[in-house]
């Protein structure tokens, strides 16, 4: 099993690279592979069981777009054959039809995702969110400069429970699009959530794969559970 983690020099804000060091836990016999801004992605010329990006500045994002823009058509494929994707905080951005900034320009993605983002530079939006996957609870937190609106044919991740999902009047966070999962989600998420961790491993091909501190992450996430619904 192969795990690619994209620029990962770059694209570690809010220390998010700690949800391949939980995988990393998870699946000791599995290969991870971080390419830099510099490299050719392993992608390219294999299949990886899951491509990890995390998020980065918006002066990084500009980067990633133009560095993954040669390679649109096999980023297309992979999606649509069913690769695993975990992309998290602002990340999936860079794949959204466009970025656009306070003075109305734009910034082109890879428009491979129904999103675009709008950034407001002076106000950051910070939060605690609570929603479902698949009818299990799903918590994080949120600090972003943007926020996202999905197009008519979106499917979102996580529904809301409590607080704010791509934008304030959006019912969901995230995108989940075939086996690509997309969050703002911060905190780590898999570190935060064992039942999502759960579903992303049986989407990389390792059901049933044991949680690295499986009844600590249980704890945990009973106690902070409990913390954001009596709290919000």
């Amino acid at each position: 099993m192969k795990i690619e983690i994209l620029f990962p020099e770059f694209c570690n804000l809010f220390g998010d690279l700690s949800n391949m060091r939980y995988l990393e836990k998870c699946l000791p016999e599995a290969a991870f592979l971080s390419t830099s801004l510099s490299e050719e992605p392993l992608f390219l010329h294999e299949k990886p069981d899951l491509i990890y990006l995390g998020p980065m500045t918006e002066r990084t994002q500009e980067k990633v777009i133009e560095k993954l823009l040669p390679m649109w058509d096999r980023l297309r494929e992979l999606m649509n054959d069913g690769t695993p994707f975990l992309f998290t905080g602002n990340a999936m951005e860079v794949l959204g039809s466009y970025i656009e900034n306070e003075d109305g320009s734009r910034i082109a993605g890879l428009d491979l995702l129904p999103l675009s983002a709008k950034r407001d530079m002076l106000h950051r939006h910070n939060s605690t969110f609570l929603g479902t996957f698949q009818g299990k609870p799903v918590m994080g937190f949120k600090s972003q400069f943007t926020m996202a609106f999905p197009g008519p044919n979106a499917q979102g991740l996580f529904p809301v429970t409590k607080g704010v999902g791509l934008n304030r009047k959006c019912p969901y966070e995230g995108l989940h699009i075939h086996n690509f999962f997309g969050t703002y989600l911060l905190g780590p998420v898999l570190i935060l959530n064992p039942d999502f961790t759960r579903s992303l491993l049986a989407a990389m091909g390792a059901p049933g794969v044991p949680l690295a501190f499986e009844q600590d992450m249980k704890a945990a996430y009973e106690k902070r559970l409990r913390d954001f619904q009596e709290k919000g």
